[in-house]
């Protein structure tokens, strides 16, 4: 009786679909390179100088730190699938990770993604990275490479996640004696785009569990469906944070920053300020998006808005006093909606919000 033989399909896994793949993503990542890239996508493992000759370009870093963070975009992914909408969660994903790191004052150099699926449909994979395309160019940054895992027997049938992972470069002097908060400071906070991505158990829970909706039903307080809304991506702040920084090398009016996060401003803000010293927050100093006034009419207390969103803030800066108009009109230039939010003050710790 002759062995059944079993393939690699059949377990699961198409080597052909894969091979598809490549060829789709191959042009969206070469579109994020620059003249540090070493060589082409599709080898082993990726390449980049961290420095390069030509004088016109070259940043010169003199004794470069490198920063690396990684994270993923959490359940927002299945909104994303429920809405059959996947390009706009790369670019999530790489906000998470650049947006952290800029907090000190890094640039981002290079993006690696990991993609995780049931079935891998090529098309699929296509769109996602499309988004992280998106995000890499936002924030500079090549996308160097990255991984996609077929695994029919840990993911449902249509279900993906994904996780990302980045590497910057700051000067040391910055990071290792960086300027400290001083009572008086100025807290500016960054606009959100809206949600970003923390969060999206709660809005989940509420969203589909408690009010019944599907992500093509319309929201007139929103004048736009439930999708569009919980799929706004992650703004991304390095361009214009950067800017700051390189504007004011020598001055250094930016005294600390955070990514706001999951946890909020009050989870956040306080990250990093001095000993014997609080955030005082301003709630209504800046306007707060339609979609978290749709979110709490749905059943959240108004503290646990602030404890789990951004509430319309994505980032925040502490800005010395004498600084302050000169720094947002220049956040202005580059786009972002700075507002004045709060102020440090002695005594305590934390974030105070009144």
């Amino acid at each position: 009786m002759a062995k059944r033989t079993v393939s690699y399909k059949q377990a699961g896994v198409d080597i052909d679909a894969n091979d598809r793949m490549v060829e789709l993503i191959s042009p969206l990542v070469r579109r994020t390179y620059g003249p540090r890239v070493l060589r082409g996508h599709g080898g082993f493992a990726g390449m980049l100088r961290l420095d390069y000759n030509e004088r016109l370009f070259r940043h010169n870093y003199r004794e470069p730190v490198l920063v690396a963070c990684t994270d993923g975009v959490g359940t927002k992914v299945l909104v994303a699938i429920k809405a059959g909408k996947l390009d706009t969660v790369g670019i999530d994903l790489v906000a998470m990770s650049v947006n952290d790191m800029l907090t000190c004052g890094a640039e981002p150099l290079l993006f690696l993604d990991y993609v995780a699926v049931n079935t891998l449909d090529p098309e699929q994979v296509a769109q996602i990275v499309v988004g992280v395309t998106a995000g890499c160019e936002q924030a500079d940054c090549v996308l160097l490479g990255g991984e996609t895992a077929e695994m029919p027997d840990l993911y449902r049938e249509g279900d993906f996640d994904l996780a990302g992972f980045a590497v910057g470069v700051a000067e040391l002097k910055r990071v290792e004696n960086p300027p400290v908060a001083a009572p008086g400071d100025v807290i500016v906070g960054l606009a959100s785009s809206g949600i970003h991505s923390n969060g999206y158990s709660l809005v989940r829970r509420l969203v589909f569990d408690e009010a019944g909706l599907d992500v093509d039903d319309h929201v007139p307080a929103l004048d736009s469906t439930v999708g569009e809304a919980l799929l706004v991506p992650t703004r991304i702040y390095v361009r214009s944070v950067l800017d700051l920084l390189r504007f004011y090398k020598v001055q250094q009016p930016v005294r600390g920053m955070a990514n706001i996060t999951g946890g909020g401003v009050p989870g956040n803000l306080g990250r990093g300020l001095p000993k014997g010293c609080h955030a005082a927050v301003k709630t209504g100093s800046w306007p707060v998006p339609p979609v978290f006034d749709f979110l709490q009419s749905l059943g959240v207390d108004e503290d646990e808005m602030y404890r789990v969103f951004n509430m319309g803030i994505g980032y925040t800066l502490i800005v010395r006093p004498k600084f302050v108009a000169s720094v947002m009109r220049r956040l202005e230039r580059m786009g972002e909606e700075p507002y004045e939010i709060g102020v440090i003050k002695r005594g305590g710790s934390g974030v105070r919000l009144g």
